[in-house]
């Protein structure tokens, strides 16, 4: 059973990479030289956390996450913290959050190459490393960077984090995931210092069009939810570029991962992945799940 379910998921990645080159060659001419923006929504789910008399204080969230624009760029950028952290009384949301706030705050001041979207966590790891006291802890990071002019994405993953671009309703384009072991991803750290460096992140780049829907995720959503659940949500709900229709559909993708991740007898992505790691396992995984939801649309049919 394992060698018949990597064996299927192996032709499928195939195929889709099949599709990749077909839609890069049949890009539609019309607008070709109009810029493109991102239309974004964003929703997620913390996973409950014991409490006990270390964590009384803390919100159990360790995913986070940045949307920002400068003069030639739409990016968007997700991280998530290891959670084992707190075995050790430290909180594991902090490392994430401020690797994502340093990432935000870079691209609005522009510095940001577009094209090279690990170029911005390589910066902000920097940062991260040269601050008086160091923050503990560890996340992956997965950044989306759209240059507007050039109507292509330039994308960099770390890790287990990842993205789809769905077309027409297939998935076109996506990442693929950064795993030393099963659930053990990729991932940075500062203190200790981590044996894997924003240099390692895989990078790539895809031309886009009007229409073209982008799901930028942490693992949490990937784990519960697979590919053809979430492109059935794109296809019923994303309409239109407003960016209400957008929210919406996030908001539902993500509620069906966090009701899903509860279900003992549902069979996960992430129960199908333990089961070609030689894990015999069933249901949902409960873990904090985000989702940024990005149309890609046409200057003049920009909708706010």
């Amino acid at each position: 059973m394992q060698s018949v379910a990597l064996y299927g998921r192996l032709v499928a990645r195939a195929i889709v990479a099949g599709i990749h080159n077909e839609f890069q060659l049949k890009t539609p001419a019309r607008d070709q030289k109009q810029p493109l923006h991102l239309v974004t929504g964003l929703s997620g789910f913390s996973k409950p956390v014991a409490k006990n008399s270390v964590l009384k204080k803390w919100t159990f969230g360790d995913d986070a996450y940045f949307i920002a624009r400068n003069k030639v760029a739409d990016v968007i950028g997700v991280a998530d913290g290891v959670g084992g952290w707190r075995n050790y009384g430290i909180d594991p949301s902090l490392f994430p959050r401020q690797l994502m706030a340093t990432c935000e705050r870079l691209v609005q001041e522009g510095h940001l190459e577009p094209q090279a979207p690990a170029s911005i966590i390589a910066a902000s790891y920097e940062e991260l490393q040269q601050q008086k006291d160091p923050l503990m802890g560890s996340s992956t990071a997965c950044i989306v960077s759209l240059h507007r002019e050039e109507r292509t994405i330039y994308t960099a993953n770390l890790g287990d984090s990842g993205f789809l671009v769905v077309r027409d309703g297939e998935v076109v384009h996506r990442s693929m995931e950064q795993q030393h072991y099963f659930n053990t991803p990729y991932q940075l750290a500062v203190a200790p210092p981590s044996q894997e460096g924003p240099d390692i992140a895989e990078s790539s780049s895809f031309k886009v069009v009007d229409g073209d829907v982008i799901i930028l995720g942490t693992d949490g959503l990937f784990d519960n939810l697979s590919e053809d659940m979430i492109l059935g949500y794109v296809s019923s709900t994303m309409k239109d570029n407003h960016e209400e229709t957008v929210q919406k559909t996030a908001s539902s993708i993500a509620e069906k991962a966090y009701q899903l991740s509860f279900d003992p007898d549902y069979m996960s992505p992430f129960a199908l992945s333990a089961i070609d790691a030689g894990i015999q396992l069933t249901g949902g995984k409960p873990d904090d799940i985000t989702c940024i939801m990005a149309r890609v649309t046409n200057q003049s049919d920009f909708c706010l």
